[in-house]
């Protein structure tokens, strides 16, 4: 065998680099691809379509990339500055187990992790069941009528409890009574959200207090269930402050651990009307504080009203039960700058992996773990009172409280010299929380943490004979929960391992397909970076563990945030918000505070482009801002003339215009600088959103050309992955006046864990200023989803400030390349002058509605028969499909994808020329199910064949629709929101 030519060295060392693993056509395809677009280079063609006016004044002054293993092992070294101590804190945060077969097979399986939400239902319907079995699991444990499909975290899931309630009530009163044994993360996000909706938090630090404000006006009630403190309130005090509510017209939140409800009587028992919680010590692992899905529950009369995303039972085109998102266009499809809620706002992934830990337990598995917490705990408190340990008497399922005096900080320092975190609960008081992974040998260390020097320390074996939990009869359950046969079948490995395929099996994701959605970003989520978000030192962090154990976190955090501000041009970043909608809704808190601390609180407009992100309209009215939606012209730009008169007619009340760039048309505006200047002359300020920075990094920077706050949406354009609908991060960047708004964490700062002030390096001072601001915290733990910044940590780390500039023109290359060769079947709506678009494209399927009767929606099931994902629907403007192929998608992908559009243009063709009716063809019958092909009738004017097979490469790979086309409108008219009877389909 002859020896290769020799290479030079530096190819040779280049041979693992991670650019060419990450960009999708190689050199020759580009150059291909340009040739058709006609641009002579990458650079040429970014040059043509990016204005010249906005154009980055320098590079990104970012590390030189590095390879996949060289990156781990960098960021192997920065995790192992965290120390992993034994966590009996709580509030809220637990240590568990995640079953293996659900950690290898969903939380590291890239058929779950790399799904988009459910809004294209019938390539869906595998995660859309996992979440459904969220739902029942939900509503069966908290004894409610309805849940769904998860929501952020328990502080703004409580946060959003508050607000449906004040919408949904009679009571008139703007006080929410807020129980002081609340989590105290709680109490500041309800605080945080209260406050610009005018809306009185009061809290009831004692028990005399709170029988008096139940006495008085409210619009509800909020209680922790059990308290942070561990005590569990007995439920006939319970069931008479619901009465004194109801009677009120006022309403009723519990905020309920979803673990204990298998041993105490659930909320909907007692009169609560929304319980909202946590899933997290089902199976995710703490994180330093995500992602983790939260719940909510409520009462029947208040489910139109749900925020978030809500998974319903319908039935297809052939009768059959199916699965989709309820009412799934409700706030930003029609209510836009009157929504009350994002529906952006759900923890897909961690909401499966929770329902998936109920599927496997099962309610005998369930009740046996906490059965053997609380009886732990009663151990725990036997041999604490044998110490004569100034232990508090109450009601308890995990948690214990000690009122310890002057001793208190003595005593959490002594268990943290032997690797035990204990909680400081106010300042004269301890908190010990017990969890699954609790052992016999962690209940003899905290009775040696609790010994006195010389003292005689108990062992497990004294107790472990005859003790009873802490939970008195009247608060034990007895009602039955998990009765679905879901749960009570998959008890083996084997069993749960054959059911999470056959739902991911039902299922369209990146790892079988190009998912080409408009203002998405579905990329590459590289298994590399995706790797350490398992590691121990950064998932067995507990958010309220001392900052001293969190400086892995510490360095992660601040190299990210200055990293960000190099690919944005913004002087601080917050990366506490843990979505994209909740970094709206920081951004325009922090403007809304400044403009305060100028002495105009009058400034409440928000100005909004009709063709913004549904999002946008909802974080205003969040805030408490008056939307004025602004138009666009017959190009799809901002009516620079509508926007003067605007900007004019409310110049007094001006506090922000909200646009997002480049435009959700799909083109870079040469008026942009125009429009931020216009706004700051009235006083406003500019927020960008950031949904489309993947056609931004290393070419324009929104902090440069104008832009006072944009969020980021970590989960497109650094690739954390979409995970079916979450975890998402949104950091919200702002320019150097507004870091001092950005959001705090008092919570976090109190208990000395991580509450950076923004800025990539934070000074005391700083944070002084922050909490001065009055900018409470927007998300449960001070870094949201702090568990999944890793992965863009590896991508930026691994590309490089080059190869992001790299990822940013080849997206753009490929968009340009499917306008471009889709020109002749499918026009492109919205381009610039040359008629070049930016990193995505609206094709016009408008004119087929009168040529043949087909519309968007019917393309879009038809590319499902060609396997693929289809384009963002008719947004943002009805009956077309945006198209974003990013920069991961090889030449071969985009022409498969190129391919399928223009056969399902010669269908179409068909249509208008006779051949087939408008109303039994292809596409009006797609997607074509195995079932119905099989069947010994086939009625249709086509053939079988060309409806399974409508190109040759088909033959070869082929996905089958698990349904036919779900039918929508029986959905809503039939809501149904639980787990199918197995009899529904007979």
């Amino acid at each position: 065998m002859q020896m290769p030519d020799a290479l030079p060295l530096a190819v040779l060392e280049n041979a693992t680099e991670f650019l060419p693993r990450h960009i999708g056509p190689d050199a020759a395809e580009q150059a291909h691809m340009l040739s058709v677009v006609g641009a002579a280079s990458r650079r040429a063609l970014v040059d043509s379509i990016v204005p010249r006016a906005i154009a980055r004044r320098s590079s990104m002054q970012l590390p030189a990339p590095t390879t996949e293993a060289a990156a781990l092992a960098e960021l192997k070294a920065i995790a192992g500055q965290n120390r992993v101590l034994k966590s009996f804190i709580g509030q809220g945060y637990h240590g568990t187990h995640t079953p293996a077969v659900i950690l290898r097979n969903v939380l590291e399986n890239p058929a779950w992790y790399t799904a988009y939400t459910p809004y294209q239902a019938e390539i869906s319907q595998g995660r859309m069941e996992a979440l459904v079995n969220f739902q029942t699991m939900v509503t069966d444990l908290t004894g409610m009528d309805i849940a769904n499909a998860s929501m952020l975290d328990e502080a703004t899931a409580a946060a959003e409890a508050m607000t449906l309630a004040r919408r949904s009530v009679k009571a008139q009163s703007q006080r929410f009574v807020v129980a002081g044994d609340a989590h105290p993360q709680t109490i500041e996000v309800i605080q945080t959200r209260a406050a610009p909706l005018g809306i009185e938090v009061v809290l009831a630090n004692s028990r005399e207090e709170w029988d008096a404000l139940v006495s008085g006006e409210y619009f509800a009630l909020l209680v922790q269930y059990p308290a942070t403190s561990g005590r569990i309130d007995d439920v006939d005090s319970l069931r008479a402050a619901a009465e004194a509510a109801h009677a009120r017209g006022a309403a009723v939140i519990a905020c309920a651990d979803l673990l204990a409800l298998t041993l105490i009587v659930p909320p909907g028992e007692w009169g609560a009307d929304i319980v909202v919680g946590t899933t997290q010590r089902f199976g995710m692992p703490m994180g330093a504080g995500g992602p983790h899905a939260a719940y909510m529950a409520c009462r029947d009369a208040y489910k139109r009203s749900l925020p978030g995303r809500l998974v319903g039972v319908s039935v297809d085109a052939h009768g059959q039960p199916a699965y989709r998102l309820a009412l799934q266009t409700r706030e930003q499809h029609i209510r836009r700058e009157k929504a009350t809620s994002n529906i952006c706002t759900a923890q897909v992934l961690p909401a499966v992996v929770a329902s998936m830990y109920a599927v496997y337990h099962g309610p005998q598995g369930l009740t046996r773990i906490a059965r053997r917490v609380a009886t732990y705990t009663a151990i725990l408190a036997q041999g604490l009172r044998a110490l004569g340990a100034p232990l508090r008497e109450h009601a308890a399922f995990d948690t214990l409280s000690l009122h310890t005096g002057g001793a208190t900080k003595s005593i959490a320092a002594r268990a943290v010299s032997m690797a035990a975190n204990l909680r400081i609960y106010w300042q004269d008081w301890l908190c010990i929380t017990l969890d699954e992974t609790t052992t016999r040998a962690d209940i003899e260390l905290l009775w040696r943490i609790f010994a006195s020097d010389g003292q005689a320390v108990p062992t497990f074996a004294d107790f472990e004979m005859g003790v009873d939990t802490l939970i008195p009869p009247a608060l034990q359950r007895s009602s039955a929960f998990l009765t679905h046969p879901v749960f009570n079948t998959h008890h083996s490995e084997t069993a749960m391992l054959r059911y999470i395929r056959r739902l991911a099996d039902k299922d369209l994701a990146l790892d079988r397909t190009m998912i080409p959605l408009g203002s998405c970003t579905m990329k590459l989520n590289a298994t590399s970076e995706m790797i350490p978000i398992t590691w121990p030192e950064f998932a067995h962090i507990h958010p309220f563990a001392p900052a001293d154990q969190q400086q892995g976190y510490a360095e992660l955090d601040a190299q990210l945030r200055r990293w960000l501000c190099e690919a944005t041009g913004y002087a601080g970043v917050s990366l506490q918000p843990n979505a994209g909608s909740q970094g709206e809704y920081a951004g325009l808190l922090a403007i809304q505070a400044w403009h305060r601390a100028q002495g105009q609180p009058q400034r409440n407009v928000c100005l909004i482009p009709s063709s913004a992100h549904g999002t946008n309209p909802a974080s205003a009215q969040m805030v408490g801002m008056q939307v004025v939606v602004t138009q666009c012209d017959a190009d799809g730009n901002i009516d620079l003339a509508d926007l003067r008169a605007q900007c004019e007619q409310h110049s007094q009340q001006l506090a922000c215009i909200m646009i997002t760039y480049p435009s959700t048309h799909g083109v870079f505006e040469q008026q942009v600088k125009e429009v931020c200047a216009l706004v700051h002359a009235h006083g406003g300020r500019v927020y960008v959103d950031g949904a489309n920075m993947n056609a931004l990094v290393g070419v324009a920077a929104p902090g440069e050309f104008g832009g006072d706050v944009s969020h980021l949406n970590l989960h497109k354009t650094f690739c954390i992955p979409h995970g079916g609908g979450g975890p998402g991060v949104g950091p919200v960047c702002v320019a150097p006046d507004l870091v001092p708004y950005l959001p705090g964490h008092r919570t976090a700062a109190g208990m000395g864990a991580l509450a950076g002030a923004g800025q990539p390096d934070a000074s005391d001072g700083a944070r002084d200023a922050l909490f001065a601001a009055g900018v409470g915290a927007v998300s449960a733990a001070p870094l949201g989803n702090a568990a999944v910044l890793p992965i863009s940590w590896m991508y930026i780390r691994m590309m490089g400030a080059q190869g992001l500039t790299e990822a940013t023109e080849v997206a753009i290359l490929s968009a340009n390349y499917i306008s471009a060769r889709l020109k002749d079947h499918y026009p492109t709506l919205y381009a610039s002058a040359n008629g070049h678009v930016a990193h995505e494209c609206i094709l016009d399927l408008r004119p087929f509605k009168d040529t043949s009767g087909v519309l968007a929606e019917d393309v879009a099931k038809r590319l499902i028969d060609y396997g693929f994902h289809a384009p963002t629907l008719s947004f943002p403007v009805p009956n077309t499909l945006m198209v974003e192929p990013t920069e991961s998608e090889d030449l071969a992908e985009l022409d498969r994808f190129i391919d399928a559009m223009v056969a399902i243009r010669g269908e179409i063709r068909q249509i208008e020329n006779g051949h087939w009716p408008r109303d039994d063809n292809p596409l009006k019958n797609a997607p074509h199910t195995a079932e119905r092909l099989v069947a010994a009738d086939w009625p249709h004017p086509y053939p079988r064949e060309l409806a399974a097979y409508p190109l040759p490469a088909l033959r070869r790979a082929k996905y089958w629709s698990p349904v036919g086309r779900v039918d929508n409108v029986y959905g809503d008219r039939n809501l149904f929101c639980s787990c199918v009877p197995l009899d529904a389909s007979d």
